[in-house]
């Protein structure tokens, strides 16, 4: 039986800390994925749902977006991936009777550990303007209110209509079709707080701002390696991927503040050796310094253009654009001294790394936000790209660049258009398709659109999906920006902070999940994704819907935009609510490479959708070439007696939903509020391990921004460094901390302080 929500928020004053792991997963990853999952299903509940989970007759797992093989296990789940589906397919319910009981100032003080906790919700509900209260709410009138309050802007542009990763290909296209009908292209997405740095790098060098690998390069690869990315908790089915890799002779090169157990040893449960023994992952660790990234791939850069024969000259004159500037400004950039300082590492290791380097024909780079949520983010992921081109290591199999995603469908949404700055080309196909004039000025992204609420330049606020209030930076500014939006709507299938952090009015809309079966009146639907990789396959729920009163995300689009562009529109909402197949026949006119998009997604594993420079060495570019480019190395400096602050997740946590209070990899158990610093840090500064400290920003402008009472633990972190959880520390993130050109939240830099603090 399924156990019950806690009814209080637990008690975080004290958390056990001991040393951290160097291995991952094992038994201990089952026993906690299986006690997570019989807390919220029940056992027969647990047993029927994640036997069907990433499987081609399956749903796509609600968490990260790492590819399945052809020829998937029968557990093809990770613990974090479990946890996931339980969280979704739990039996414990948000009902009206629950917001009559808590009103939302009572609810503005719980943890969203606590909130998330509640279980899913059932009804419509509606905040009245002054009202204490959600109270329930027909869907038509919700409809009404919000096409009432949409239709009574000054102008479309007022509006901001936001979007998770986990929305499916077809609501995400309604999604930005009702937007564009209605008059905006301030379409914000969660890909502008963690990849957009990754897009912008991608689609300047090389045409196209996605990876260009499939799961099938790792296994061919000699060399591969994971910057910035902690596997281990965010992408753990990427551990089994690792060791075939390494079955088959790959070398692995981690680079990373800090050691993370999933790249030491990876144990997997599916085998007796593995659980008994492991595989060892990474064969070279280089514990760079907190943005000293693009010092690292500049330093090895200049290596092999100094070593005769390195170069792959052929590639490089007929595939590359650039190299002369480029080469010049590299052999003439830092200095030694220079490079050590911005990386933190010694000659020895960097030598190391050009020798496996060297030796490897066929090389993968990986990456997560350790590479794109810094000022000089794009930069850095273009010296990968230099990097790469520089051997002809991309368009060649086990070679390529692989900026690895988090949400199941962020890459799918980015496809289906949920961008604000459109290509000229998607806009013209949706003009030809659908018959109207799509607007052209580009919209909002996230920080922008933040910026618009608090100016009073956007007044309604609609997200599809997510937790945008705890997502975003600068939490006391984003809080107070949302408050002044005349209308805050959510989609959402779980309580979090978004909900009570609202507009004048609010509205929380329920919506079915990935687990559940999506039935419309010409039958059962199924919708589709795109994982990190390009695949686009089916995902179809089983499990009975959580309550009677739930809408898919595309009926809701489509019922919405009935309401608010009304008769005069001639796209068939009714008939895309109706039946999913017509969505993906509009798709398959309109995105180049979904022709023919229902026969070919109904193959078991889906397709691979057209990636030129993987596929013919062909680059979409200006130039049409790939671009080396040469951009000045820089990297963070701070203040004497500062250190840099990295924020992150814990294991018990996936983007800003909390499974628990734990990280177990890192030795923390029962809390949240903890910094990791360097012992001889923590030390210089007055600081024992177990000592509490206040965690206080400083930004440019002289304004300062506190995180109170955070348990200081001695870590093996770089020197100069800390890290911290999110959302907990987003508060200490200035809203204009952006990385150049992408605009992305500068989350893993941050200079900050720590005073010592009492106990609280």
């Amino acid at each position: 039986m399924a156990g019950k929500p806690p009814a209080t928020d637990p008690i975080q004053d004290a958390p056990q800390v001991s040393a951290p792991q160097h291995a991952a997963v094992g038994l201990p990853a089952i026993t906690h994925a299986l006690r997570i999952s019989q807390q919220q299903m029940g056992v027969r509940r647990t047993a029927l749902t994640l036997l069907r989970v990433n499987q081609k007759d399956g749903f796509d797992c609600p968490g990260c977006a790492w590819p399945e093989p052809d020829k998937p296990h029968t557990a093809e789940f990770c613990e974090n991936g479990a946890k996931a589906v339980a969280e979704e397919a739990t039996l414990r319910r948000v009902t009206p009777d629950f917001f009559a009981a808590h009103s939302v100032a009572d609810l503005a003080t719980r943890s969203g550990y606590w909130l998330g906790q509640q279980g899913r919700l059932t009804h419509p509900m509606y905040l009245a303007e002054g009202a204490d209260h959600y109270v329930p709410v027909p869907w038509e009138r919700a409809f009404d209110l919000i096409g009432a309050e949409l239709t009574a802007l000054d102008s479309p542009d007022e509006a901001v209509f936001y979007t998770s990763g986990r929305t499916s290909n077809e609501a995400a296209f309604l999604y930005q079709l009702f937007a564009r009908e209605f008059g905006t292209n301030n379409l914000p997405d969660c890909s502008n707080m963690c990849h957009e740095s990754s897009g912008s790098a991608l689609t300047e060098t090389i045409g196209i701002g996605k990876g260009s690998v499939l799961l099938e390069d790792l296994y061919k690869a000699d060399l591969i390696i994971v910057a910035g990315q902690n596997p281990g908790t965010n992408h753990p089915r990427m551990l089994t991927a690792l060791e075939r890799a390494k079955a088959g002779g790959t070398k692995v090169i981690s680079i990373n503040p800090l050691p993370e157990a999933g790249l030491e040893r990876f144990k997997n449960p599916q085998t007796p050796r593995g659980l008994a023994v492991g595989t060892a992952l990474t064969d070279l660790f280089l514990q760079v310094r907190l943005g000293g990234d693009q010092a690292l791939f500049r330093a090895l850069n200049r290596r092999i253009l100094d070593t005769p024969g390195a170069v792959d000259e052929e590639f490089v004159r007929e595939h590359t654009h650039g190299f002369e500037e480029f080469a010049q400004l590299t052999r003439a950039g830092q200095d030694a001294q220079e490079t050590l300082a911005a990386t933190g590492l010694t000659t020895a290791e960097i030598d190391r790394a050009l020798e496996m380097v060297l030796a490897s024909r066929r090389t993968i780079v990986c990456w997560a936000m350790g590479l794109t949520q810094h000022k000089h983010s794009v930069a850095t992921i273009q010296e990968v790209v230099n990097f790469l081109l520089l051997r002809g290591n991309i368009g060649r199999p086990g070679a390529g660049v692989c900026p690895v995603r988090g949400h199941s469908n962020v890459q799918g949404d980015r496809t289906m258009g949920i961008f604000e700055r459109p290509a000229s080309a998607f806009l013209d196909a949706l003009e030809k398709e659908f018959g109207f004039a799509p607007p052209r000025e580009h919209g909002l992204d996230v920080v922008r659109a933040i910026r618009a609420l608090r100016d009073d330049e956007a007044k309604v606020f609609f997200a599809m999906g997510g937790n945008f209030v705890a997502a975003t930076p600068d939490t006391d500014v984003t809080e107070a920006a949302m408050r002044r939006a005349r209308l805050t709507v959510h989609v959402s299938t779980k309580l979090n902070r978004s909900h009570v952090i609202t507009g004048a009015r609010a509205l929380i809309l329920p919506t079915l999940g990935r687990t559940e079966r999506d039935v419309q009146s010409a039958g059962e639907q199924f919708v589709t994704v795109e994982d990190s990789m390009g695949m686009v396959h089916a995902s179809r729920g089983r499990l009975r819907p959580a309550s009677p009163h739930l809408l898919s995300e595309t009926a809701i689009v489509a019922r919405l935009a009935r309401r608010v562009l009304g008769p005069d529109s001639r796209t068939p909402w009714e008939e895309f609510e109706r039946d999913y197949a017509t969505i993906r026949d509009r798709i398959a006119r309109v995105i180049p490479g979904f022709e023919d998009f229902n026969a070919r997604v109904a193959r078991p594993g889906g397709f691979a959708l057209p990636h030129a420079p993987r596929d013919s060495r062909r680059f979409p570019t200006a130039t049409g070439k790939a671009n080396f480019t040469a951009a000045p190395v820089t990297y963070p400096t701070v203040p004497e007696g500062r250190l840099l602050l990295q924020t992150l997740r814990s294991h018990d946590q996936y983007n800003t939903t909390i499974y628990g209070l734990d990280d177990r990899y890192r030795g923390i158990k029962n809390g949240r509020r903890v910094v990791l610093v360097h012992p001889e840090d923590a030390r210089e500064r007055g600081l024992a391990d177990g000592a509490y400290a206040d965690l206080v920003s400083e930004w440019t402008d002289g304004s300062e921004r506190r995180a109170q009472g955070f348990r200081v633990v001695h870590y093996p972190t770089t020197r100069g460094c800390a890290a911290a959880y999110y959302p907990e520390t987003n508060v200490l993130i200035p809203l204009d901390h952006t990385a150049d050109t992408s605009n992305t939240p500068a989350a893993k830099s941050v200079v900050i302080r720590l005073e010592s603090a009492e106990r609280d």
